[in-house]
């Protein structure tokens, strides 16, 4: 059986964040009567916060350098920008630094999107959610009978069709994972060269993989091939620091200095500084390859165990996360609550996504300990639903 009123009490945090999750604390602060023992809705690398905590600590907390960050006001964006500069080889003037990838976002979709957008779906709501009243959306849907794969040719000639002058593209793409191989990417952008703006949101790059050397396949080189690109980049996925709030995007110079003169000199914090600083560190950067990929064969692990899970279809991935289809009759809401309530485990509904027909969930992968628990809990959840027919609702 379950709790109604804990229940009820996140339906109501649920309808105050939207189409996002409510936050760990969000939850915690409204339900203390329930413990979370792995949060596998948020969708980071632990062992790369585990790292950026070690030099946090020795540069700030043990040699006193805290209060610099709190007290004094950090550089401004373009002084930001010229570290980052330095160890992604980009031209510090083809940076814009943001407060976390959703201000990116929003500042792209306001001033830089034109009458007719292509959006695929399923995907992050932000980008539908953001855009102009006069900015007519396009969806172009990926087929769960296809597994949502992406067809190129299919998406090409769905925007000429429909006129589209500016397109988003996530890769991997959020909440299913299905990756484009980097060949392909750059074959999109050259058809692509003419529309007035294309979003390539590049978030959970640092875990997609093609080769056993499983190399970093980012395309921020290219940013000046391409006038039109603008590829975003979220740091709280890959470094683990969504707390931090930081971000950065690669576009063109003109809409750089654009963007700077209309109210984003000053959006950086001292914390977000910090990061970006120790982002430039070539020790850390050194550190932070071998956290990337032996998280990356740790979720190769974890998605190999799910498949193997009675009553659950496991959709390809090349992030840190899968997508989910319980083949069980029960709500993805219902499910997620009752593994949430009674085993500690929380994870994403996606019932609120667009493009998803069916009772889907989106399961983050994490430490190996922690996706231990995870599988062990949902093997038990499923097991209680087939032995009773109904898990307590």
């Amino acid at each position: 059986m379950i709790n109604n009123e804990i229940v009820n009490k996140i339906k109501s945090l649920k309808s105050d964040s939207g189409t996002h999750s409510p936050s760990i604390e969000s939850i915690l602060i409204n339900c203390p009567e329930i413990s979370i023992d792995v949060d596998a809705c948020f969708l980071s690398n632990p062992y790369a916060t585990d790292l950026f905590v070690d030099y946090f600590n020795n540069d700030l907390i043990e040699n006193k350098k805290l209060r610099n960050y709190l007290e004094f006001y950090p550089p401004q964006n373009r002084q930001i920008a010229k570290v980052i500069s330095q160890i992604i080889g980009v031209d510090f003037n083809n940076i814009f630094v943001g407060n976390g990838a959703i201000e990116i976002i929003q500042a792209v979709l306001h001033r830089y999107v034109g009458n007719n957008l292509c959006i695929v779906l399923p995907t992050f709501s932000s980008y539908y959610e953001f855009v102009k009243p006069t900015t007519k959306v396009h969806y172009f849907y990926l087929q769960k009978e296809y597994d949502f794969s992406f067809v190129i040719e299919d998406y090409l000639k769905f925007i000429k069709f429909n006129n589209c002058d500016s397109a988003v593209l996530i890769n991997p793409n959020n909440p299913n994972g299905g990756y484009i191989e980097k060949d392909q990417i750059l074959y999109i952008l050259e058809e692509l060269k003419d529309l007035d703006v294309v979003i390539l949101d590049e978030s959970f790059i640092h875990f997609a993989y093609e080769g056993n050397d499983m190399a970093n396949m980012s395309i921020d080189y290219i940013c000046k091939t391409y006038p039109n690109l603008v590829l975003i980049k979220s740091m709280s996925k890959d470094f683990g620091i969504a707390g931090i709030r930081a971000g950065y995007a690669l576009l063109s110079k003109t809409r750089v200095d654009e963007l700077l003169s209309n109210g984003f000199l000053w959006n950086v914090s001292g914390l977000s500084t910090y990061f970006f600083q120790l982002y430039g560190n070539k020790k850390f950067q050194d550190q932070y390859e071998i956290v990337r990929k032996n998280y990356i064969l740790n979720t190769k692990m974890f998605i190999s165990e799910l498949s193997k899970i009675h009553g659950i279809k496991v959709y390809s991935s090349k992030s840190n996360f899968v997508l989910v289809e319980l083949l069980v009759n029960i709500s993805s809401f219902d499910f997620t609550m009752y593994l949430l309530i009674n085993y500690g485990v929380y994870i994403r509904d996606c019932s609120d996504k667009f493009g998803l027909e069916g009772q889907f969930i989106r399961i983050a992968s994490r430490s190996f300990e922690e996706n231990h628990k995870i599988i062990d809990s949902l093997k038990k959840c499923l097991n209680e639903f087939f032995d009773q027919k109904n898990i307590g609702f």
